[in-house]
């Protein structure tokens, strides 16, 4: 296996990188509204003055929309990728 590449050994390899993936991706969105839900809370409860929240909230989820990337829209890296860029990287004769 070529080193720095992700690819499983085996379909059930695959498979299981996944739903690993999946899994951690539903954990981040549940972490994501449950402190999200608290420091808004804590916003409307100190008096709901500055926006101070919103940097939180919206950070965090270019972090989850990234998240959402890699696990459903990333294609793997196949060996017909690596092939191409071989052969892109050899001089021209």
């Amino acid at each position: 296996m070529t080193e720095g590449l992700e690819q499983p050994a085996s379909e059930r390899d695959a498979a299981l990188l996944r739903l690993k993936k999946r899994r951690d991706l539903r954990g981040h969105a549940f972490a994501f509204v449950v402190i999200n839900a608290a420091v808004w809370g804590i916003w409307a409860a100190s008096g709901a003055g500055d926006l101070w929240p919103l940097w939180l909230t919206g950070i965090w989820a270019i972090g989850l929309v990234f998240n959402v990337w890699d696990v459903y829209f990333r294609k793997p890296i196949t060996e017909d990728d690596v092939r191409r860029e071989v052969e892109r990287l050899r001089p021209q004769q």
